[in-house]
């Protein structure tokens, strides 16, 4: 039995007003070609199909075509919501389209029900907010740890009874000793979002998502990471799916590399030597976030750079040395008129003085907000 393990695709999500749609499409052609080439019997998706609750059209329209040529490739697939998803609107239809090979767990009244495939049962669980099912599973306290800890009691009951070949489990959640990223939702609940991988023992692999890093927490415990980096703390991650072998003792994994849409990466310094600097030609057809260490904030900062590494996404500035304070905030204000603090204000972001037609245009906007206040 072979499982193809992917999970946050994230589909409408955009890199910085970046659109990803066209770097997501081509992940869905990678994963059909996949499953084909390496014939995989299962796809399981652990959560966050979506980015949003209520994603794009265009967002709605691809997932709709991955199902159907995972259909077409005759290969089962089974997909959970997670922190992201709408867990009603990811689940319209479930019960209609099972029989197309198409298994959709977004409710937890759901866990504890396999999807069988041959003499494996996938065991998804949806992504669990412990509001929600304190009450109905009559949990004595609120957490992750304890409504995970109880879905899996309700998973260990039926593999008891049941007893099949082999077990995995689907599950969306933050397992401790994972290494986050800056594009995850934070799903913490009183401060704490971890829960013991010792809470997915017994069964033979536990597919999760929720962390964007791929991760080997374990041989048979692993995060299959996003399929497309979501943020620039994810600098150095390979993406893909983890291609996964139940027939033995231990399952045997692999990982499948997915296509990258555009290298990301970090820059810094000055502005001069970043646009003529040789050593930096590497980087110009990169996505990339650039921190100006210039003493002086340049002007146009921006559209300079966009002249040598036109997919510049994100701008910020660390002045060489930093530059020291001159009093508090309320001291430097005290007295000054609106005109001398918004001076003030270009003085401190750019390191020098507004010049001759930015003070003027200062001077006419209070003007003009002057009068209208008036009335006049």
């Amino acid at each position: 039995m072979r499982v193809l393990h992917t999970s946050d695709w994230h589909l409408g999500r955009s890199f910085h007003r970046e659109s990803l749609l066209g770097a997501q499409a081509a992940f869905v052609d990678h994963l059909i070609e996949t499953v084909v080439s390496e014939r995989v019997d299962v796809v399981v998706v652990a959560g966050d199909v979506y980015d949003r609750a209520l994603p794009p059209v265009d967002a709605v329209a691809l997932c709709n075509e991955a199902l159907r040529r995972l259909t077409d490739a005759r290969v089962r697939t089974v997909l959970i919501s997670g922190n992201h998803d709408s867990a009603q609107r990811l689940g319209f239809g479930a019960d209609l389209i099972d029989a197309a090979g198409v298994h959709l767990r977004t409710s937890p009244a759901q866990v504890g029900a396999p999807v069988l495939v041959g003499d494996l049962a996938v065991y998804p669980i949806p992504y669990l907010e412990p509001d929600l099912v304190k009450g109905p599973w009559e949990l004595e306290r609120r957490g992750h740890a304890q409504a995970l800890g109880h879905a899996m009691d309700l998973i260990r009951r039926d593999l008891a009874r049941r007893r099949p070949a082999k077990s995995l489990v689907l599950a969306h959640a933050f397992v401790t000793g994972g290494q986050g990223s800056e594009s995850e939702r934070d799903i913490s609940v009183g401060g704490v979002a971890h829960v013991p991988m010792s809470v997915f023992d017994s069964v033979d692999y536990v597919a999760l998502g929720h962390l964007h890093g791929r991760q080997r927490m374990s041989d048979r415990v692993r995060y299959s990471g996003s399929p497309i980096a979501y943020s620039f703390s994810e600098i150095g991650q390979r993406k893909g799916s983890w291609l996964v072998d139940l027939d033995g003792t231990e399952p045997a994994a692999e990982f499948a590399d997915a296509p990258v849409p555009r290298p990301i990466g970090r820059l810094t310094g000055r502005l001069d030597d970043l646009l003529t600097g040789p050593e930096h030609a590497a980087w110009e057809n990169h996505w990339l976030q650039v921190t100006l260490t210039d003493p002086v904030r340049p002007k146009a900062a921006m559209d300079r750079l966009k002249t040598r590494f036109p997919h510049t996404l994100a701008l910020s500035f660390a002045p060489e040395g930093g530059r020291e304070g001159t009093g508090s905030w309320t001291e430097r204000l005290k007295g000054r008129s609106d005109v001398e603090v918004a001076m003030d204000f270009v003085r401190e972001v750019r390191g020098e003085e507004a010049d001759a037609e930015e003070a003027k245009l200062i001077r006419e906007a209070f003007e003009a907000s002057r009068i209208r206040g008036a009335g006049v």
